[in-house]
């Protein structure tokens, strides 16, 4: 059942034009019930498997903002580069006056499509929907500061259970950078591109990134980089799992493992322990056994060619207008339109 508290509104003290920002909560009251459910069937099925949005607690999200930073990971740096080349004429072409970011985190990439849009609007507003209160916050706080003609709209919640609460507006842009695309399987991908058409008038415009497929030592690096943030971003869903489920994982015990799964052309970053395991997992009332090298799946990474991501946005309901590629081949930024 998904709980609605009241919007909040504060703006400056005698100025409705402009640095207006509301938020509004939405809550699923069987949070942890529901990580119980997820954790107990993932556990208990063959292969084993963790879901990844485990993975971003307040410490995960942090850990995987270094991540970003680290000289083997492409995708933030060539993504930024892309969206530096297509901000102002993307911006001109959809005429947006509103933008709606799915899992807008720190809105760093973000901030080159803002400087773009409030050029080009009068009212500009952005509309970042996130899980992490704070983050939202912080993060607005921080664009108010430096666009003060820009209004925002902050939705806490999970953008695949409350893309309802999305709010109408005539010009309209949604954005869904990262290839956070990839984190979804084929069956899921497409379910989650429905929803989302489901909410939006025919004619809305989509952006949305997709990491491509290149070679796998580039890859493999990416997911592997020599700092080991992956791999302490990687264990600290052990981490989270003991904490809030009452579990007696030994996090030395596991390591951290990604790599290519050429046939089902995705990352996989699992968690394999040296020696055998049993864990007591108390909330969800199980025992589970690992044998000797047997691994736990907690993320996968699917990485597209044009057509492959032409043909998912195809089956979710959307057209693709444009195709952006970088120069190396490495990452492409889909514009669609809700057809």
């Amino acid at each position: 059942m998904v709980q609605t508290r009241p919007k909040e509104s504060r703006g400056r003290s005698g100025d409705t034009s402009g640095a207006r920002f509301e938020i509004e909560r939405h809550t699923v009251s069987d949070g942890r019930s529901g990580m119980i459910a997820d954790v107990r069937r993932g556990l208990l099925a063959r292969p084993k498997t963790l879901p990844a949005k485990y993975l971003y607690d307040e410490r995960g999200s942090q850990l995987f903002d270094q991540i970003c930073d680290q000289p083997e990971y492409y995708p933030t740096r060539t993504e930024e580069a892309l969206l530096q080349e297509i901000a102002p004429g993307l911006i001109r072409r959809c005429s947006a006056e509103e933008m709606v970011e799915l899992g807008s985190g720190a809105s760093r990439k973000t901030r080159i499509l803002l400087d773009a849009m409030t050029d080009a609007c009068d009212r500009p507003c952005y509309v970042p929907v996130d899980v992490s209160e704070e983050m939202l916050r912080s993060t607005a706080d921080a664009l108010r500061g430096d666009y003060p003609e820009l209004a925002i709209h902050g939705i806490v919640g999970d953008y695949e259970k409350h893309l309802r609460h999305i709010p109408d507006a005539d010009e309209r842009i949604v954005i869904f950078l990262g290839s956070t695309i990839g984190n979804f399987t084929e069956i899921e991908g497409r379910r989650f591109l429905r929803a989302l058409r489901e909410q939006l008038r025919g004619g809305d415009h989509f952006l949305i990134g997709f990491d491509l497929v290149k070679p796998v030592e580039v890859l493999n690096a990416a997911y592997n980089d020599a700092a080991g943030i992956t791999a302490e971003f990687n264990l600290n869903v052990l981490r989270i799992i003991n904490r809030e489920l009452d579990a007696d994982f030994d996090l030395d015990a596991f390591a951290h493992e990604a790599f290519f799964n050429v046939k089902e052309s995705q990352i996989e970053m699992h968690l394999r322990p040296a020696t055998a395991q049993r864990v007591t997992i108390g909330a969800a009332e199980i025992v589970v056994d690992f044998a000797a090298g047997e691994s736990v799946r907690t993320e996968i990474s699917r990485k597209f060619t044009k057509a492959s991501a032409t043909a998912l946005l195809s089956a979710g309901g959307f057209a693709t207008e444009a195709w952006f590629e970088s120069d190396n081949g490495y990452f492409a930024l889909a514009l669609a339109v809700a057809s």
